[in-house]
């Protein structure tokens, strides 16, 4: 990005908004982290077992996204916002593993990257929050978290 690669007509091409990120997978082109995320999901593991199942994690890629990446790093917004955010995943995560039960999914990937982020940029302290706190513990445990997030 510091080169101006993500504004040349190559990577324009895939992602004509010029952002990051975006995909190539064969002729396909895809950009939108959340979009990104959903189809790799779908083509390499995750494979819901319904419409409403999908509906799901598709919500929380989406809440992740456009609620809660802004609630916590929009400076003006995050003294509001984090505490309205933070309390009802601490009470869903309360009796649950992660956010759709049992198994990670790729909601846990985008609600929680976004939750290691924040720790990490904005230093961001979940002891009000005992049951996120746990879940992302779980979610650090993983190599491959330890492989990308772990390394910052």
């Amino acid at each position: 990005m510091k080169a101006g690669e993500h504004k040349q007509p190559e990577y324009l091409s895939i992602n004509p908004m010029g952002k990051v990120p975006a995909i190539v997978d064969g002729d396909f082109k895809l950009w939108e982290s959340g979009a990104i995320l959903v189809y790799l999901a779908n083509k390499y593991g995750e494979k819901p077992s319904s419409l409403e199942e999908q509906s799901e994690i598709v919500q929380w890629v989406l809440f992740a996204n456009a609620t809660l990446g802004l609630g916590l790093f929009v400076e003006d917004r995050r003294e509001k916002e984090t505490p309205s955010l933070l309390k009802p995943i601490n009470e869903i995560l309360t009796d649950k593993t992660f956010l759709l039960g049992d198994n990670l999914s790729v909601a846990d990937i985008a609600v929680g990257s976004y939750l290691a982020y924040a720790k990490i940029l904005v230093n961001l302290e979940f002891k009000d929050y005992p049951a996120v706190a746990d879940y992302l513990m779980r979610l650090s445990e993983r190599p491959a978290f330890k492989e990308t997030l772990g390394n910052r």
